[in-house]
């Protein structure tokens, strides 16, 4: 399961500053399997990426484990990649903007008022869909920003 060429599992546990084996103790297995994971040979479960998740605290691990594990995920997951919080939220605010100054938020009103969807309809509702698809990606690249830990002293 690579990401951009590098592992999923391995490029979290790296950005945590974590070893193979510290990783292991932490995660109450083996340091095998967990070479094993990160060299492809094996899948970890849903219940040790789970576990990965907190201790490398990476929400984005567990988005991409999800998207490369179950074909329906693909459909309904967005894909999420790595942004620095400003960025991320740049983002997010833009689409959001870009949604509402279109008046896209109104259209929606306006076609699903009365609980039908009709032929006429259809097109322009699939348009504000995929919209509004963009709008929740964005919105979980802020959930899974690499945000820069200032320490307060």
């Amino acid at each position: 399961m690579p990401d951009n060429g590098r592992n999923i599992y391995k490029a979290a546990r790296e950005a945590r500053g974590l070893t193979q084996e510290a990783a292991a103790e932490r995660l109450g297995i083996s340091d095998s399997s967990i070479r094993a994971y990160e060299t492809g040979q094996r899948i970890p479960p849903n219940d040790v990426v789970d576990d990965m998740v907190l201790a490398y605290d990476s929400q984005l691990l567990g988005i991409q484990h999800l998207r490369a594990s179950a074909d329906m995920a693909r459909s309904i997951v967005p894909d999420v990649r790595e942004v620095r919080l400003p960025e991320a939220i740049m983002s997010l605010l833009d689409r959001v903007y870009a949604f509402t100054d279109a008046h896209r938020d109104r259209e929606l009103l306006r076609i699903g008022k009365d609980g039908v969807i009709d032929d006429t309809e259809r097109p322009e509702f699939e348009a504000i869909l995929t919209e509004l698809q963009g709008i929740v990606e964005a919105a979980m690249q802020v959930r899974c920003a690499k945000i820069n830990a200032i320490s307060m002293r």
